[in-house]
């Protein structure tokens, strides 16, 4: 049991260093004060995109941290699951830390600028918990999706700046009118352009079952790839 301790703490000590925390943070305090928002249901709005950079950016370097800290010469040694597990342990690490920097980005949106109640459903704190808990789940398949991408691609060139370059480029493309006019309710950011005029339609989730599918597929090629690129 002590063991497995320390190898969280490890863990969290390498993925998790104060520079990363510190910005991630000043992320969500700036977003929040520079992103305007009239009503409590453009929050989830104003937050997904740029949670999908800061995830990307993020966990991008989750296995190349090895290689930088001139450890890879002893992570070849190591035995193909426990090199696994520690990857997924680092990525659920940030991820979890980003889950909450999410959570707390939405409750500074409501400290900075205090936005009125949904200006569709009837106000009441139990509308404003529910739509909460509707943009939790978003924002949770969001950053896993882009923090997952972002790692995968970075394992298959070896190189942190890949796995952000190519993330940008697929962000640029979904986060554009050309992808919500030709995605739809498919695009990637589906939650971001759904129609907040039409609350019974979750057509959105479409787009939110592209990034789970895909992920699922990084997560297991991933062991194929860390056998061929070490």
């Amino acid at each position: 049991m002590e063991k497995e301790a320390g190898i969280l703490r490890n863990d969290m000590k390498i993925s998790l260093p104060f520079q990363k925390q510190a910005y991630a943070l000043f992320f969500a305090i700036i977003l929040s004060l520079v992103r305007g928002v009239t009503y409590s249901s453009e929050i989830g709005i104003a937050i997904e995109a740029p949670m999908a950079v800061l995830a990307f950016t993020f966990c991008a370097d989750t296995y190349t941290q090895e290689i930088a800290g001139r450890r890879s010469e002893i992570w070849r040694l190591y035995p193909m699951k426990k090199k696994l597990n520690c990857i997924y342990r680092r990525i659920v690490i940030q991820e979890i830390f980003l889950l909450a920097v999410a959570a707390v980005s939405y409750g500074l949106f409501f400290l900075f600028q205090n936005p009125w109640p949904d200006g569709i459903r009837q106000s009441g704190i139990e509308n404003e918990l529910c739509q909460f808990f509707v943009y939790f789940a978003a924002i949770a398949v969001t950053i896993g999706f882009w923090g997952i991408l972002s790692n995968f691609i970075s394992c298959l060139f070896r190189n942190m700046w890949a796995g952000i370059g190519g993330c940008l480029m697929l962000w640029l493309i979904t986060n554009s009118t050309i992808g919500y006019r030709y995605f739809g309710a498919w695009n990637l950011f589906s939650y971001t352009s759904r129609k907040l005029d039409h609350i019974s339609d979750f057509s959105w989730i479409c787009g939110k079952m592209v990034c789970i599918c895909i992920g699922i597929m990084a997560v297991a090629a991933l062991p194929k790839i860390i056998a061929k690129r070490g």
